[in-house]
């Protein structure tokens, strides 16, 4: 694990975390009819929020070229634009199907990238940070397709492509993704969820009071010791969750208008 970060929130303050949008499945008018609803999620956390944690799968298929980048999104893009220049710090997370973030949203609006795991301090808090993807027992065939999909040489074959080519690989490939092409929403595993094994693992070796993730696709708050927690983000086809951090706690919660 990479990259420690201690932040100190005020009182009446909150950190804010959401992931797995998936914007641009199933199709353009969910999608777009998803990411107004994100944007007044924005609006309606940013008022108490000095932080905002995207951790993984924004988009459901994302890649920068050096000098262009996908169509669409301009909304969401637009608000995080908005909120850093109000002064908020935004951390964005790669995650399985937008581990191609470079430096883009860094370069036009301030947002650090990560692409690992990563442990921050709230406070007196310490919290394990990631999308979640490729961690914990089994799928092995998946961890292959990512070492290929993060291999430096294959990102520069894919490069070379036209966009236009590329671009509609990637969306092929996508219209092919779990989030699309689930007949019904994820199902609780019980001790056999992967990312809670992972956790429990790693809580033998490292205290971590929370361990907050994406990827699994369903809300999740769950012990991994008397002292520590697993929360999962969830997913925004179906949930609208997001978590907050308030200076002492995390609580998951459901965007409701």
């Amino acid at each position: 694990m990479t990259h420690s970060n201690h932040i100190h929130i005020q009182p009446g303050r909150s950190i804010a975390f959401a992931s797995d949008f998936h914007l641009g499945v199933p199709s353009l008018d969910s999608s777009l009819e998803r990411e107004k609803k994100i944007i007044r999620w924005l609006e309606s956390v940013s008022p108490q929020c000095d932080i905002l944690f995207l951790v993984g799968d924004i988009f459901d298929f994302w890649f920068e070229y050096k000098h262009v980048i996908p169509k669409g999104f301009i909304r969401l893009q637009g608000k995080l634009a908005e909120l850093t220049d109000a002064g908020k710090k935004i951390y964005i997370f790669s995650g399985n199907h937008d581990m191609w973030m470079k430096d883009y949203f860094t370069n036009e609006m301030g947002i650090e990238i990560l692409h690992q795991p990563t442990v921050f301090f709230f406070n007196e808090e310490k919290i394990l940070i990631g999308h979640g993807d490729g961690l914990g027992p089994g799928d092995t065939g998946y961890k292959l397709l990512k070492k290929i999909f993060r291999n430096k040489f294959c990102q520069w074959l894919f490069k070379i492509i036209h966009p236009t080519i590329g671009m509609t690989i990637a969306h092929t490939w996508s219209r092919k993704s779990r989030i699309t092409n689930i007949k019904r929403k994820e199902e609780f595993l019980g001790d056999k969820e992967w990312l809670w094994m992972y956790c429990k693992e790693l809580e033998k070796k490292e205290h971590h009071d929370y361990y907050i993730f994406g990827h699994r696709h369903l809300p999740l708050d769950l012990e991994v010791s008397p002292t520590s927690r697993y929360i999962n983000l969830g997913e925004w086809v179906n949930y609208s969750s997001y978590a907050l951090f308030d200076g002492e706690k995390i609580t998951l919660l459901t965007f409701s208008e």
